[in-house]
């Protein structure tokens, strides 16, 4: 019986051979087959099912081999090896076109390449090219990455994998989610188009709107449109680099950083951010937003840097060239301005000047102090010089050594003058008649203001005054020694709106992927698919039962 079975398997093969010959290396050949049975174009092949085509060896269990056709059906534990590359396919069915060197293959199929490994029920794989295509979900894997998705392309001859639709990529540091997705295998880098969300294992949430690269073996990413959110702070910028190896971040164009213990926003052209450091540096019109309840203070210049640390001490933001700032009623100018966190107290330096509603005050050197959310004190020292406009457009002058100035809900109540005190003030009958003007000397001025007008002028020791009406005026007694009125240069909004912009993004509408519920649908199960094939086998077969 055993000979007999060598003999017709044989007659088979031998018949077969002229045929592949014939046809040159693209025929499909049998190399091996426990039990060949043909009839009507069709030779079912059973039991160590060996095939060859071109440098591809094929294994299975069975098979119906359609020689004229040059097509094959493959069952059972199919294995498909390319003897020139690295590419090895396995399944539990699949259909081979000698032809088209088209191989698709259902059910379990495993699609190896070197370290890169794809799972999936529903593979298309062209030879000709090298080119697999998977649907209705794959998951791929290497040494440093997880990646799944609805649809995939896999281009072996460049090494790149086209994910779509619910995208997937996962290791131990990442989550990244979105709808499509270029991924390299040599140097796993992964790209991806449009809304991308990622999640990493510590909880920070990296977002882009419109587009990512993310390098996974040096954890090195750049997103479009992106923002970096942490337990501390959330950065924004139209291209937004971070290297996790280094903790640093870097964001170009529109770029904004929120820092939510402060309840400060830094925004500018370009920005970097160190977080180990805890240090950032914004240049480019920057402008930073501190909220406090009751108002926002408005700072700008052209560059900014902020120092975070576990030390109360070590906390601070300095800005640099054409400070301005606004809070309230309170608006400043300088150079150069150093923000102290620890005690509150913002220094400016180089030419500062300060306006609180009708007051303009000026000095070598201007420090002020925020309480309760509010402007408590200003502090200025050397050349020190305050001028404060009337109802009448009269400016009240008063200038001295070091002056101190005392506020009450965002507005100056009383300015204390210490050392060669000197003042000018004009006399008013109701706010609307000059009856004179008063000029005194003192060792120490204390003026007390109301709705920004002074309501009186208190002094100690003996000082020197004198009262001149109106009609005794000289030019030179209206003006004390150093007056300057630079009201062209206090900032408004509008100045500050000029030079900035902030772009305020609506978070909360972004499409977020981890915000969808994870719900698939899967092809139909094999007990439903095998029937199907059952039905599409060739009739009429004569198969003969061992006896």
């Amino acid at each position: 019986m055993i000979i007999k079975k060598i003999i017709t398997c044989c007659v088979f093969i031998l018949a077969a051979l002229p045929q592949a010959w014939a046809q040159g290396s693209n025929q499909l050949e049998i190399l091996n087959a426990e039990n060949l049975y043909g009839g009507k174009g069709v030779e079912r092949l059973l039991g160590d099912v060996r095939m060859k085509h071109q440098n591809s060896l094929i294994y299975c269990d069975s098979a119906h081999f359609y020689s004229q056709d040059n097509f094959a059906r493959l069952y059972g534990k199919v294995r498909i090896v390319d003897q020139q590359d690295p590419v090895t396919t396995t399944s539990r069915y699949a259909e081979y076109d000698g032809n088209t060197r088209i191989a698709k293959l259902r059910d379990n199929v495993v699609f190896k390449n070197e370290e890169t490994t794809l799972y999936t029920d529903y593979l298309d794989y062209d030879r000709s090219t090298g080119v697999a295509n998977y649907f209705n979900f794959g998951r791929v894997i290497d040494d440093m990455n997880v990646l799944t998705s609805d649809k995939g392309v896999y281009e072996t001859q460049i090494e790149k994998i086209t994910f779509t639709d619910d995208v997937e990529l996962v290791n131990p540091d990442y989550t990244l989610r979105s709808n499509i997705l270029f991924y390299y295998t040599i140097p796993k880098t992964a790209e991806t188009v449009d809304i991308t969300n990622i999640v990493s294992a510590e909880g920070d949430k990296l977002n882009a709107q419109k587009g990512s690269f993310y390098d996974t073996q040096n954890k090195k990413f750049r997103f479009y449109e992106g923002d970096v959110e942490n337990e501390t702070s959330i950065i924004y910028g139209d291209v937004l680099y971070f290297d996790e190896a280094e903790q640093y971040y870097e964001a170009q164009r529109n770029v904004s950083i929120f820092n939510k213990e402060r309840k400060m926003e830094v925004f500018g052209e370009e920005g970097k951010y160190w977080e180990e450091r805890k240090y950032s540096k914004v240049y480019g019109n920057a402008l930073v937003m501190k909220y406090f309840e009751a108002d926002t203070m408005y700072l700008i210049a052209d560059t900014l840097i902020t120092q975070d640390s576990e030390i109360d001490t070590e906390r601070y933001m300095t800005a640099f060239n054409n400070v301005r700032l606004i809070k309230g009623e309170l608006s400043g100018r300088s150079d150069s301005l150093a923000y102290i966190y620890s005690d509150s107290t913002i220094y400016l330096y180089d030419d500062p000047l300060l306006w609180n509603d009708k007051s303009q005050i000026k000095a070598d050197s201007i420090h002020f102090t925020i309480a309760n959310e509010n402007i408590d004190r200003a502090y200025l020292r050397r050349n020190t010089f305050a001028i404060t406009k009337d109802t009448l457009s009269n400016f009240n002058q008063i200038k001295g050594r070091k002056m101190t100035g005392f506020f009450l809900d965002g507005e100056m109540h009383k300015l204390d003058v210490e050392g060669n005190g000197q003042s000018l003030y004009y006399a008013l009958e109701k706010d609307t008649v000059l009856k004179g003007l008063n000029n005194l000397l003192c060792g120490r001025i204390m003026m007390h203001f109301q709705q920004g007008q002074i309501q009186r002028i208190n002094h100690a020791g003996k000082p020197e005054a004198n009262f001149k009406p109106p009609h005794l005026f000289k030019e030179e007694d209206e003006r004390l020694e150093g007056f300057v009125w630079r009201e062209e240069e206090r900032p408004t909004m509008d100045m500050m709106m000029a030079w900035r912009t902030p772009v305020f993004r609506n978070r909360e509408d972004e499409y977020n992927f981890f915000d969808v519920l994870d719900i698939r649908l899967p092809y139909p199960t094999d007990d439903i698919i095998q029937p199907y094939l059952i039905q599409q086998m060739p009739i009429n077969i004569p198969i003969r039962k061992d006896e």
